[in-house]
């Protein structure tokens, strides 16, 4: 005959109680972080340590080709004069903010813009792209002169000039025309330059983070106009872009050389533009 090995109802009841807490205390034990944990999270989510100022993260930049760019600045996509047409950009979260700097066809490039689904985005454009866009566009559209600024997704945008200098190349970009851009968000500041040269209002520019300065000729500026520039100027990391020039290609590691000889406030950050070209 057996016995009856049956628990109390009282006892019973307790060590399911028991049990449950042990179980629901390990779950919770599970989905806890501790504080370093946390902080490798927010780290890795915020960018690494090289994109980061004490105001917060910079823009991550990813070229695609010449004077074409996509920035992320804490989840704010980005397009920097798109070309290229739908598929430069399939990998790429839809723009928030399009900026195109001039009317020539390596930055403004009206079938690209039309193949890109940017019924999200605003467009940021000087009045000469504007006067060549078709009116669908025109409710997407902030038309900025040089001098000019408006805030969109948390960031101020500002066009600066951009413009040639030498006598040679004054048809290429008349001032007034076209449109760098200094973007600004809680203080942090990047600066893309557009088509110009050496110009007094870059040259001035105050508090930059992150530069994309353009050198390639006969349309823009020597490597060492553009290296001077930086050194006067001192951004916090200059990344040379727009260096294919015809038929030359300009030499990005003697601009480098040129700005660590004149500073040692500056990082160059070198970047493949000419994804698929062996230079």
């Amino acid at each position: 005959m057996l016995k009856d090995l049956s628990l109390p109802q009282s006892l019973s009841a307790t060590l399911i109680a028991l049990i449950f807490l042990a179980a629901l205390g390990c779950k919770e034990k599970e989905g806890q972080t501790s504080g370093a944990e946390k902080v490798v999270a927010e780290d890795a989510q915020s960018g690494s340590e090289a994109s980061m100022t004490k105001a917060g993260p910079l823009p991550g930049i990813t070229p695609v080709a010449h004077a074409t760019a996509v920035l992320d600045w804490e989840g704010t996509t980005i397009y920097v004069d798109p070309t290229g047409g739908k598929a430069a950009f399939e990998n790429f979260p839809l723009a928030d903010l399009i900026l195109i700097t001039d009317i020539h066809g390596d930055h403004f490039n009206l079938e690209t813009l039309e193949e890109l689904e940017t019924a999200q985005a605003k467009i940021v454009v000087p009045q000469a792209v504007a006067d060549q866009m078709p009116e669908s566009f025109t409710p997407q559209l902030d038309v900025l002169d040089n001098g000019d600024m408006k805030e969109r997704y948390g960031i101020t945008v500002a066009a600066i000039p951009m413009y040639n200098l030498r006598e040679e190349a004054l048809g290429f970009h008349e001032k007034g025309r076209g449109n760098g851009y200094v973007l600004e968000r809680e203080g942090r500041r990047v600066y893309i330059s557009g088509d110009t040269e050496d110009i007094p209002e870059m040259r001035s520019l105050e508090d930059i983070d992150i530069a994309l300065v353009c050198m390639n000729l006969p349309y823009t500026m020597t490597v060492e106009s553009a290296a001077d520039a930086v050194v006067a100027f001192k951004p916090g990391k200059v990344y040379p872009y727009h260096y294919r020039g015809r038929p030359d290609v300009s030499d990005v590691e003697q601009f480098a050389a040129l700005v660590k000889a004149g500073t040692d406030a500056v990082e160059v950050v070198q970047l493949d533009w000419y994804p698929g070209e062996d230079y």
